[in-house]
C-alpha cells in the first residue's frame, strides 16, 4: 500500500469507502439515523499469494490485509462489522485506548459479533501513529482461527500536528500462510540484545523435568510466507526515485513467528515503534519486529537498483517473505545481500538522559512452560497460575492514577511478545539495563532474560495481559487486571 502525503487530502472524502462491502450501515435502534465511517465485513475467501498458490481464509472486506483506515486523532468514529462466518468473531483495536466494551477481547467484556450478524461500535481514537485492528479469539488446535487466518488490518491515527519529514509512505504488512502443527524445536536466542540469566534457566529446566517422557509440545510452522498479501516477486515493486525519503510502516501480523526487515545497501532511522515517537531516532541494518510489532523507519533512497527488501531468514524468504523494491530507470534481477548479524536493542530509541518516574507497586511475574501438559501442547504459567477462561478470575486489582512496574522473568527459552490491553506502557529496564522514554504496546522478551516496564492506571475496566504468540496465550499465557471500585 502506497500513500503520496501530496494527494492525502485530494483523496480525503473517500477514504471511508475503503473496501466497504456495502457501505452504509444499519441503524444500531430506533431512531438512529446515524451512519457508520466504515464497514467491515468478515467472511471466508480466496487469497492468491502467487499464481498456483491460491488459500482459503477468513478475510476482512474480501481483501489482505484488510483496507487500511486512517483515523484523525480524537475524532468519534462509528464502524459496522458485519460477521458472514458460521462462528461468532471479535475484532480486537490493538493498541488504542479506548473502553473495554469496544476493545474486541472476550475476557473484558466485549461483546461477540455474532454468527451472521453484525454489531455497530462507536470510539474516539488515540493515541495517533501506527495501530492495528484484527480477530482475538481463541485458536486452540484449529488453526483456521484466530490470528492463523487472515483477519487483520492496518490503521493510521493522524495526529494532530504532522512535521512531514518524508515523500511518501508505504505500508507493510508481513503474514505467514498455511500453517502447520509439529513438535517443536528450540528458537533462536541471539536475536535480542542480552545474555540469559542462569537462574532462570534451572527454573526452566526444573519445569522440563516434569514433562511426560520429556515430551516437546506442539508448535506452529508454515509453508507460505508473503507480505501485503503477495509473495516475493508477484507483487507489483516498491518503485522509488533516487533521493526520496519513504517512511515504511511495518506490521507484523504474524500468529506465532519473530520477522525480520532489510533491504540491501540501506539503513531505517527508526521514528516510531508501535507507532509512538522514540526519544532518540536511530539507523539500524535490519529491523526486528515481535508479533504484533509496528515498527515506523525512513529510509533515503540514495542506492539505485532493483533489490529484494525481505526477512533474513533465507528459507522464508525463498518462500515468499519479501517485495521488490525497484529504483526509477533501474531494471534487472532484484538482488539480495545478507546483512551481518544484528542483536535488536530497544534501548538504542531510549532517551539518554532522562529515567522513568518512581513506581508506586512493583508486580513480578514469572513465566514458566511445561511442555506437552495440554493435550501435547505446552501450557504457560504466571506466578504458576494458567489463566482459565471459564473463571475469568483477575489476577491484580490496580488503583486509578497509580503507576505500576511489572517485572518479568523468563523461565523459558521462548522470546515472548508482551501485549497490554488498552494502555502503553513506558521500557524500564531491559536485559538487566535501565531505560526510559520509550513507550510501546508489545515487547520481546528474549529467553530466560528479564524485563521491566511501567504502566499508569489511566483508563478504568478490565484491562487483559497476554504474551502475543497465539499458541501461548490460547494456553495459559494470560492475566486479566481490574480497577478498584470507587
Amino acid at each position: 500500500m502506497t500513500i503520496d502525503r501530496r494527494c492525502l487530502l485530494k483523496y480525503a472524502g473517500l477514504l471511508p469507502l475503503i473496501g466497504a462491502l456495502p457501505r452504509l450501515a444499519r441503524a444500531a435502534g430506533d431512531g438512529d439515523t446515524e451512519k457508520a465511517d466504515y464497514t467491515l465485513r468478515i467472511a471466508t475467501g480466496l487469497l492468491e499469494l502467487a499464481p498456483g498458490h491460491i488459500i482459503s481464509t477468513t478475510l476482512y472486506n474480501g481483501q489482505f490485509p484488510g483496507p487500511l483506515l486512517r483515523f484523525r486523532q480524537g475524532q468519534r468514529v462509528v464502524l459496522d462489522i458485519h460477521n458472514d462466518t458460521d462462528t461468532p468473531e471479535l475484532v480486537h483495536w490493538h493498541g488504542q485506548m479506548i473502553a473495554s466494551d469496544v476493545d474486541g477481547a472476550a475476557e473484558e467484556g466485549s461483546p461477540f459479533v455474532p454468527a451472521h450478524g453484525m454489531r455497530r461500535i462507536a470510539f474516539v481514537p488515540k493515541p495517533s501513529g501506527l495501530r492495528f485492528y484484527h480477530t482475538h479469539v481463541v485458536a486452540g488446535a484449529d488453526l483456521n482461527r484466530g490470528t492463523y487466518t487472515g483477519q487483520v488490518g492496518p490503521v493510521y491515527i493522524e495526529p494532530n500536528a504532522n512535521p512531514g519529514a518524508y515523500d511518501r509512505e508505504i505500508f507493510l504488512v508481513m503474514k505467514e500462510f498455511q500453517p502447520t502443527l509439529s513438535r517443536g524445536g528450540d528458537m533462536a536466542m541471539d536475536v535480542l540484545a542480552g545474555a540469559p540469566i542462569s537462574t532462570l534457566r534451572q527454573l526452566g529446566k526444573a519445569a522440563d523435568v516434569e514433562a511426560p517422557e520429556k515430551a516437546r509440545g506442539f508448535e506452529v510452522g508454515y509453508e507460505l510466507f508473503a507480505i501485503n498479501g503477495r509473495m516475493l516477486g508477484h507483487a507489483e515493486p516498491v518503485r522509488v526515485r533516487q533521493g526520496e525519503r519513504v517512511l515504511f510502516h511495518v506490521l507484523n501480523a504474524s500468529a506465532t513467528e519473530i520477522r525480520s526487515l532489510a533491504l540491501p545497501g540501506h539503513v531505517f532511522r527508526v521514528v516510531a515503534l508501535d507507532g509512538n515517537p522514540v526519544p532518540t531516532p536511530t539507523d539500524v541494518p535490519v529491523l526486528w519486529l515481535g508479533t504484533a510489532e509496528r515498527i515506523s523507519a525512513i529510509v533515503d533512497m540514495n542506492h539505485p537498483g532493483v533489490w529484494v527488501m525481505g526477512d533474513t531468514a533465507d528459507d522464508d524468504r525463498r518462500h515468499g517473505m519479501g517485495i521488490v523494491v525497484e529504483y526509477a530507470g533501474q531494471k534487472g534481477k532484484p538482488q539480495w545481500s545478507q546483512p551481518k548479524p544484528f542483536r535488536w536493542d530497544y534501548q538504542r530509541f531510549g532517551s539518554t538522559h532522562a529515567v522513568p518516574a518512581a513506581a508506586d507497586e512493583t508486580i513480578e511475574m514469572k513465566i514458566v512452560k511445561h511442555n506437552a501438559a495440554v493435550d501435547g501442547f505446552n501450557q504457560w504459567t504466571l506466578n504458576g497460575v494458567a489463566f482459565s477462561m471459564a473463571s475469568g478470575k483477575p489476577m491484580v486489582t490496580l488503583h486509578q492514577g497509580r503507576r505500576y512496574r511489572l517485572k518479568f522473568r523468563n523461565a523459558s527459552d521462548d522470546i515472548h511478545p508482551l501485549h497490554l490491553h488498552r494502555h502503553s506502557f513506558e521500557l524500564t529496564r531491559i536485559a538487566g539495563k535501565a531505560t526510559a522514554g520509550v513507550i510501546k504496546d508489545v515487547v520481546m522478551l528474549g529467553g530466560f532474560q528479564e524485563l521491566e516496564f511501567d504502566f499508569v492506571a489511566d483508563n478504568p475496566g478490565l484491562t487483559l495481559f497476554h504474551c502475543h504468540q497465539q499458541l501461548h496465550m490460547d494456553f495459559g499465557f494470560m492475566a486479566l487486571f481490574d480497577y478498584a471500585q470507587g
